[in-house]
């Protein structure tokens, strides 16, 4: 697999310095991409980087064990989210072509850790051009449906509805439980799943936009 992130702290160079922090708490990547474009790396492929941390896809956990991680320099919700450079989304494509190419990794298997941790985590969130990253060959996508008539389901709902949601969801990959209740968990796969591939509206409602895209990655896959 390869993994998406952003490092979510206030600048590059001290996000690179906590990610070659030998001391506890364990975190690091294969590589940190910069906003101008550089490149550094961390890790040597073939080694476990700690980047993931608890989640999962497609029903296996232990995703620091099977995916390469790539951190992306960017501020992040808490630190002031903004659009990622030209030169660094340029740079992200060239490498995650490089990597998938030489690994042999599924278009279904490039993500962002929002997807395999939904609960927990938001990168590389919204602003992150996946389309970019389609465009050259990396990744699973299909042109958002655009917001139409139709059911929205939304948190509190129960039913056999909400259990055609959540199946759909786990079909893709989500770690999601078929339950008929559309609860904190669902909210957070919808979110994910809105952040990377139907990111005009980020917010929790499974709407007949965001079901149609997930219908049409499905049958992409």
């Amino acid at each position: 697999m390869l993994i998406l992130h952003y490092t979510g702290m206030r600048d590059g160079l001290a996000a690179l310095r906590r990610l070659c922090d030998p001391n506890p708490p364990r975190v690091s990547a294969h590589y940190v991409v910069f906003e101008d474009g550089e490149i550094v790396q961390s890790v040597a492929e073939e080694r476990r980087a700690w980047h993931a941390g608890i989640g999962s896809w497609e029903g296996r956990g232990d995703v620091n064990s099977r995916a390469i991680g790539v951190e992306i320099v960017n501020p992040g919700h808490e630190f002031g989210y903004r659009p990622f450079p030209e030169a660094q989304i340029e740079a992200v494509t060239a490498l995650a072509g490089d990597i998938v190419g030489r690994h042999g990794i599924a278009p279904r298997h490039v993500l962002g850790h929002s997807d395999t941790a939904p609960l927990r985590k938001q990168d590389p969130g919204e602003l992150f051009p996946w389309f970019r990253l389609a465009a050259a060959g990396v990744g699973l996508w299909v042109p958002p449906a655009p917001f139409q008539d139709g059911k929205a389901y939304s948190p509190g709902e129960e039913g056999p509805p909400i259990q055609a949601v959540q199946a759909l969801f786990a079909m893709l990959g989500y770690d999601v439980q078929v339950t008929g209740v559309y609860d904190r968990l669902t909210e957070a796969v919808v979110t994910a799943f809105q952040r990377h591939w139907r990111q005009d509206r980020v917010d929790g409602v499974a709407d007949a936009s965001t079901l149609k895209t997930l219908r049409d990655l499905l049958a992409a896959r």
